[in-house]
């Protein structure tokens, strides 16, 4: 490496000292960077302890570490080596049948990533001062590099921010686009505040469709902190396994995932739980970012007409506000969620393809592709639900 640095692979997360790695990620509260606690040392620790994300399930641990000659840790991506494209919410499994079919080998394939969370933060981490951006150009050079030296088809950096994406251009990969829908707080006191931005007939009917998600005696509760028991994780694991084998054939988190987040992070996460007849019915994993709420994945084992929405979607809004939280980002895809005010954000990714005639291919494809997400960004942000110029009447 260049300035003799050195880049390693480290294969277990639980070999990175915590006080480092929550230097590198921003993960302390208060930091230049605001707190993700996906990036922190006790969720991406979890993942991989708890049986989550191993060689067993396709997740292979390939950090990336960059070191000075003395050792000192100055820059690293979380990665994994995988025989698979389950869990990243990227797609590129056309990709993998188009090279497939032509005689390659699309996999191994390494991906940087936080597994099964798709959510943006920093993939190129690095310690703050002047040799930062030097860093991060080292470590996405270091990432082609491995790749070609391990002989793999690609590299893969996965909801990443718009800020890395030099680095990883300037070694050669090449630039996706997508989009999520994610609520802004523009400082509304309450959700009635934010309600009255919207239009007559988009106000009326989220209200209604408020009340409909809580008939049948339904309330809501949030739960975080002490809160979260090891009975109340029997209880949301249940949920998650019912929805989980219905909509994606196989879960991917552990029982015992929860539980170290719960011994780990308790106070970084919020669970609505909707109960009925004194039992939980259902409910949604929230991470509490420094600025945004996280939505992640809920379940159920009761269906009531229009309890996701409130269950996901409306008690988001309700909690970032109570909090002061800038954003709550709901996850991937999801037309949806525009309905309930969460407005088109485009997401990024950077991927290194190492075949070139592959690579000419899909660099084809992405130049169409971002032309239609910015195109589709456009068309949903001029029908979201908010007012036009409508004068505010009371209903």
């Amino acid at each position: 490496m260049t300035d003799n640095l050195i880049l390693r692979v480290e294969r277990s997360f639980s070999a990175i000292d915590p006080d480092v790695w929550s230097q590198l990620s921003g993960t302390r509260r208060g930091g230049e960077v605001a707190y993700n606690p996906f990036l922190s040392h006790a969720f991406l620790s979890s993942i991989e302890e708890s049986g989550s994300a191993t060689e067993t399930t396709g997740w292979l641990g390939h950090h990336l570490l960059l070191q000075d000659q003395d050792g000192s840790l100055l820059g690293a991506v979380p990665g994994y080596l995988k025989n698979h494209s389950q869990g990243e919410y990227v797609f590129d499994h056309g990709w993998a049948d188009a090279f497939e079919r032509a005689g390659g080998s699309y996999y191994p394939k390494l991906q940087c990533a936080i597994p099964f969370t798709p959510a943006s933060g920093p993939r190129l981490l690095t310690l703050d001062g002047p040799r930062s951006e030097g860093l991060r150009m080292t470590l996405a050079a270091g990432l082609a590099e491995v790749t070609r030296q391990l002989g793999i088809s690609s590299a893969h950096v996965t909801f990443l921010r718009e800020e890395e994406l030099p680095a990883f251009e300037a070694a050669d990969f090449l630039h996706r686009t997508d989009q999520q829908f994610h609520f802004i707080n523009e400082g509304y006191e309450n959700h009635e505040a934010f309600l009255a931005q919207l239009s007559s007939s988009k106000r009326k009917n989220l209200r209604k469709e408020r009340r409909a998600a809580l008939e049948n005696g339904i309330t809501i509760d949030w739960l975080t902190g002490s809160d979260l028991t090891e009975d109340i994780w029997d209880q949301f694991f249940t949920f998650y396994m019912d929805t989980g084998s219905r909509k994606w054939g196989r879960p991917y988190l552990t029982r015992q995932f929860y539980s170290l987040i719960g011994e780990r992070m308790a106070d970084d996460i919020l669970l609505v739980m909707a109960k009925r007849d004194g039992r939980y019915i259902a409910g949604a994993i929230n991470f509490i970012g420094e600025e945004a709420l996280f939505g992640r994945h809920w379940g159920c084992i009761e269906d009531h007409p229009f309890l996701h929405f409130e269950v996901c979607y409306h008690q988001a809004i309700d909690f970032a506000l109570a909090k002061g939280l800038k954003r709550v980002e709901a996850g991937a895809q999801g037309e949806h969620k525009l309905a309930r005010g969460y407005l088109p954000v485009t997401t990024h990714s950077a991927h290194y393809i190492a075949h070139p005639g592959l690579r000419k291919a899909i660099a084809d494809y992405l130049r169409r592709e971002r032309r239609e997400v910015d195109h589709a960004s456009d068309y949903l942000t001029e029908h979201s639900p908010f007012r036009k110029g409508e004068r505010q009447q009371d209903d």
